[in-house]
């Protein structure tokens, strides 16, 4: 349902824009004391800007006025499109000074705001993205919104909405009290009182229907703009595998391969752009997000480990450099985003101006390997963009170009590496993106598990140490004494309280790190995090975990985040959480309530599968076998290192080099031989003393 009344209140009223006057107006803009680097980015308009907090919102309701609240990120092409269009207009800032109380908001920072203003906007307009800019009333209440507008377009409605306000007040305030229950509506989960029944064939058949919507040239879904959604073929390659499904397997690949192959990833410097605005993931839109990379090396990992495909293998490598040369503080912590614009060589803003390529520029740098330089990533139609710009885009494997140019691989492997080489020493004398310095706990989390998962996968210690010393950066900045986490960190500076996909995704971060190094104290403050879930964040009604705390101030609506997006809900990672965490502590409390949080969002899984990949990847849990993996012994490390070659995801593992009080480790250990006990539900078969034996018996 869309609540479309306020247009036909504006019509109505047949009000018409009129031209503000001219003469100067003085302006405070409040900007200047943040450390977003997306609200600074704000700091000089002319608009009378504040940031988001209680005094702002106190002095909507004093001068009784309408607020403005625009949201937005630092890497949003089109944010600076409309900042440039109309926050930077003086005509455009008298209208919103005279008018309103304006917001800027950093959706990354505040994920709760963003979240709720977003639900109005898709429940008006039935879309939504960013920049995000919605009208409220004085008390938060949201009665219009939208999102990118043309200035003329952006003046003509606040003129209009300042007028109804003034006229008619009490239409305004309607028309809010049914929006309002309509956002209070949209993320309410109800406790599902039927047994939990969990079988293959519900997933099956989520899968089939997912199939309809599966592009099978290019891989991905058949609409564009492409998201790379990693945990769906996470979930879909799991899936496959544990069922032999090879012709979903192939689909996978598929997609892996035109991803690892396309614009979006980033042919020279590594590393991957947030979305494709086409359907063979061509031409990106250029921005960088942490939280892409970090999810996608976790899935090439994964999928390396299970098809050996080097292709795969190079993407992690490429990323994980691009993570530490351009996304990694002195202090271990990780940054958020590359910015979709940079200055291009008239100093003027350009989408994608770093990263394109004009055959002249080739031509020059790459002299006579031009010709198969151009044939390899397609600086030709296929390849072309816009204007004279060309984004490198592969089409045809290896193989292919060594056959048709009649070289061997050594040669070409030699040719790649000296055009990387060149051309990246090119591109970084140009004016880089810009960078959005802060760090959020959550992504830094989500980088600290692609860092473990390609530790585990290849083996390269370094991968290790940067995920611990991040996790170390977590516990000595974004921990409080009490327990409770923070959600940001810019400056030298921790702030705002920890939302629950802060505590999710920095557990899950934790348990991964312990499953690799046994280091007991990950397990221990990933138990600790999760009891202080449990204590601000649940919902004991329906078994479910609000997305703030208890103790943050009210918005207008308390969500309950659990349907799957570009990174999964922290309610499915939380559910996750506390299935492996029941296994390591023996805990029925954690257990039934992951139990319980799939159980209730089953009803709504098979429609619409894709917003569901994290939770039907916990479902796999109950359908198929779940091993519980004990090593315990001197040599533990080393075998489970050797244990990780072989793709298993069906499985944890807890382990020690010396007796442990752990429930799965308990009056197991032997001083003279490292064992290892594979068990299903408590239930464990004999103990083997090869990873050989344990793989076949996993692979039963």
């Amino acid at each position: 349902m869309k609540y479309t009344a306020l247009f036909f209140i504006i019509v109505l009223m047949g009000c018409k824009s009129k031209n503000p006057k001219t003469e100067p107006h003085k302006f405070t803009n409040a900007l200047v004391n943040e450390t977003s680097p997306y609200l600074l980015q704000h700091a000089h308009n002319p608009v009378n800007w504040n940031p988001w907090n209680k005094n702002t919102l106190q002095q909507a309701k004093t001068e009784n006025k309408l607020l403005l609240i625009s949201v937005g990120y630092a890497a949003c092409h089109w944010c600076h499109v409309m900042e440039h269009e109309s926050f930077e207009d003086s005509l455009v800032a008298q209208v919103m000074n005279k008018n309103f109380i304006n917001i800027k908001v950093d959706r990354e920072e505040r994920p709760d705001v963003d979240q709720v203003y977003m639900n109005a906007v898709q429940l008006m307009t039935g879309s939504g993205g960013w920049p995000l800019n919605v009208i409220a009333l004085p008390d938060g209440r949201p009665v219009w919104g939208g999102t990118y507008f043309k200035k003329e377009q952006w003046m003509d409605v606040l003129n209009k909405l300042a007028k109804v306000y003034i006229k008619n007040p009490e239409k305004l305030k309607a028309h809010a009290t049914k929006l309002e229950a309509g956002i209070k509506s949209i993320d309410v989960v109800k406790l599902n009182n039927n047994e939990p029944v969990f079988k293959k064939q519900f997933i099956t058949n989520a899968v089939t229907n997912w199939a309809k919507q599966f592009d099978y040239k290019f891989g991905g879904i058949q609409n564009a703009p492409k998201f790379m959604m990693p945990n769906n073929y996470h979930f879909l390659l799991r899936y496959a595998h544990q069922n032999n499904n090879k012709a979903l397997l192939d689909f996978v690949n598929l997609t892996l391969e035109k991803i690892a192959y396309g614009g979006v990833f980033d042919q020279i410097g590594g590393g991957f752009s947030r979305y494709s605005v086409d359907n063979k993931w061509h031409v990106p839109h250029f921005e960088k997000m942490l939280y892409d990379n970090a999810q996608l090396v976790s899935l090439y990992a994964d999928a390396y480990l299970l098809t050996k495909n080097e292709l795969y293998k190079n993407v992690v490598t490429e990323t994980l450099t691009y993570i530490k040369n351009e996304m990694t503080a002195a202090n271990s912590a990780f940054y958020s985003s590359l910015d979709a614009d940079s200055k291009n060589y008239n100093g003027t803003l350009e989408e994608g101006a770093f990263y394109v390529w004009t055959k002249t520029e080739l031509k020059q740098i790459l002299k006579a390997d031009f010709n198969i330089f151009a044939d390899y990533y397609n600086v030709n139609t296929y390849g072309h963009w816009e204007h004279d710009n060309y984004v490198l885009i592969r089409k045809d494997n290896d193989a292919t170009i060594i056959k048709k140019h009649n070289i061997t691989p050594d040669l070409l492997l030699e040719k790649k590496t000296n055009w990387k080489k060149l051309l990246l020493i090119a591109r970084n004398k140009r004016i880089k993106p810009r960078l959005d310095d802060k760090t959020l706990t959550s992504w830094n989390a989500i980088m600290i598990k692609g860092y473990v998962d390609a530790y585990r996968v290849f083996g390269n210690n370094a991968y290790l140490a940067s995920a611990e010393r991040n996790a170390t950066f977590i516990l000595n900045n974004q921990l409080k004494k009490d327990g409770s986490l923070y959600h940001n960190y810019k400056s030298g500076k921790s702030t705002i309280n920890g939302y629950l996909e802060d505590y999710a995704a920095t557990i899950e971060a934790f348990i991964a790190l312990y499953e690799n190094n046994l280091d007991e104290k990950w397990l221990n403050a990933a138990k600790d995090l999760t009891n202080y879930t449990f204590e601000y964040f649940f919902d004991n009604t329906n078994k479910m975990f609000y997305f703030t705390s208890k103790n943050d101030a009210a918005l207008v609506s308390r969500s309950i985040e659990y349907r799957d997006n570009v990174i999964p809900a922290s309610n499915s990672m939380m559910a996750k959480n506390l299935f492996k965490l029941s296994h390591y502590f023996d805990d029925n409390h954690y257990s039934d309530t992951a139990m319980s949080m799939l159980n209730n969002v089953k009803p709504e899984m098979q429609d619409y599968p894709s917003g569901y990949s994290n939770w039907f990847d916990l479902m796999l849990n109950y359908t198929h076998p779940y091993y519980e993996v004990a090593i315990v012994g001197k040599n533990a490390k080393q075998k489970i290192t050797t244990l990780n070659k072989t793709y298993i995801p069906n499985k944890l593992i807890a382990g020690s080099t010396y007796e442990n009080n752990m429930p799965l480790l308990q009056n197991r250990f032997n001083p003279t031989h490292t064992l290892i006990y594979v068990c299903v539900n408590k239930s464990c078969k004999l103990p083997v003393t090869t990873t050989k034996d344990a793989i076949r018996l996993l692979k039963k």
